[in-house]
């Protein structure tokens, strides 16, 4: 495995660009197989990464059943406290019991009704932005529409004051940066920062008088603590438009590699709602997620012990030729389409309604507005793996 595009190096630019001929490797020679570099079990076949997200022997977190020190793993750093306080409020980083009171609660108020009630005022959105890029005659396609719909639907789902929207994409990317593999000093403490505005932020909104939005509607919930709150707060605003701004981006680059696909979709809009999933699975934006091996568990004949981390890869998963024929092939009639973007299991994505929403109509607000857009350079990607996308997309009408 000499061949640069064939070895899993989640820090080198070549793999992030195009992980898939390394993908294609792994499932085929090393499925399961421990890394050193990273530290990590890395598994690549969508059976395995599907039945380990489902499998209760694995967790987000380690801290309901261990200590760092019996886990084997050094205790965290005191001025990361802030950080992982406010996380592991939210329900991305708990486990069960905690883990099934919170998003029972926070489901109470964000309900599949709720976000579809939100479809209207989406389109409206989109619709204005696309006009505004049209108007222009291009632009950046993710500094101009990806980015501000999804922070604009999210913090109006909130009640956020317009005048503040602006800090909330800042904050959002810098605790993000702590997502990435061995994120260097400098990072954290920005993420630590970000964190402790973020949360005194919304703790001074949660307190203020509220109307019918959604940080009123967690605060009317019986049983979900004000550290809860805001926990959940950032991890909608973080998931919320993190993954859907290098979704909106990685989708139209795919549709612009295959004019063949992006003619059929101009000719046919009804094919919108399969698009989507395609594109979500032909370049996921979250292309690899992490679980903590709570007991010993075996994956295609390979021992992973307890204390393990595994690194389960939703990219190479969503490109296996045993689930998908042709996989390597965007086709946005795919059907049936079992992808795991949104992941699988109790930790299934609880914003992939409002994702999908926002894809379709972005997407069928570009493809009503700019019936000829196409990119003026190819893009470059961002250094990050975890959360993988482009930099910008310029394009022009």
């Amino acid at each position: 495995m000499g061949d640069l595009t064939m070895t899993y190096d989640p820090w080198s630019p070549h793999f992030v660009a195009d992980p898939y001929p390394a993908y294609e490797v792994l499932r085929r020679e090393r499925p399961v197989f421990f890394d050193e570099p990273t530290g990590q079990w890395v598994v690549s076949r969508h059976a395995d990464v599907n039945a380990l997200l489902r499998d209760r022997r694995l967790g987000r977190s380690y801290l309901h059943v261990a200590t760092h020190e019996e886990f084997g793993r050094p205790p965290e750093p005191d001025f990361l406290a802030p950080f992982w306080n406010l996380i592991r409020a939210g329900m991305l980083d708990v486990e069960p019991p905690d883990h099934t009171r919170l998003r029972r609660l926070v489901s109470k108020a964000f309900t599949p009704r709720m976000v579809e009630g939100l479809r209207p005022r989406v389109r409206e959105l989109a619709a204005g932005l696309v006009g505004g890029l049209v108007e222009r005659g291009g632009g950046d396609l993710l500094a101009e529409v990806a980015e501000p719909l999804p922070v604009t639907v999210i913090a109006e789902l909130l009640g956020i004051p317009e005048g503040d929207r602006h800090l909330l994409r800042p904050w959002s990317a810098d605790i993000c940066g702590m997502y990435e593999l061995n994120p260097p000093a400098e990072v954290q403490h920005t993420a630590v920062r970000a964190a402790v505005e973020f949360s005194d932020y919304l703790r001074g909104l949660a307190r203020r008088p509220r109307g019918d939005d959604l940080i009123g509607a967690l605060a009317a919930v019986d049983g979900l603590t004000e550290d809860e709150l805001v926990g959940t707060c950032v991890l909608l605003l973080n998931a919320g438009h993190e993954a859907t701004v290098n979704a909106t981006g990685n989708a139209w680059w795919a549709l612009f590699r295959n004019p063949g696909e992006l003619a059929r979709l101009r000719a046919d809009p009804g094919l919108i709602p399969t698009a989507v999933e395609e594109l979500l699975r032909y370049d996921t934006p979250a292309p690899m997620f992490e679980r903590w091996v709570l007991e010993d568990v075996e994956v295609a004949g390979v021992r992973v012990p307890r204390g393990a981390e595994v690194a389960l890869q939703f990219a190479s998963a969503n490109r296996d030729p045993e689930v998908f024929a042709n996989p390597d092939t965007l086709d946005l009639s795919r059907t049936p389409n079992p992808h795991i973007g949104f992941g699988a299991g109790i930790h299934f994505c609880l914003g992939a309604p409002l994702a999908r929403i926002e894809l379709a109509e972005s997407m069928a607000a570009l493809l009503r507005a700019a019936p000829n857009l196409r990119p003026v350079a190819e893009p470059t990607w961002k250094p990050g793996f975890i959360l993988r996308g482009l930099e910008s997309l310029p394009v022009v009408v």
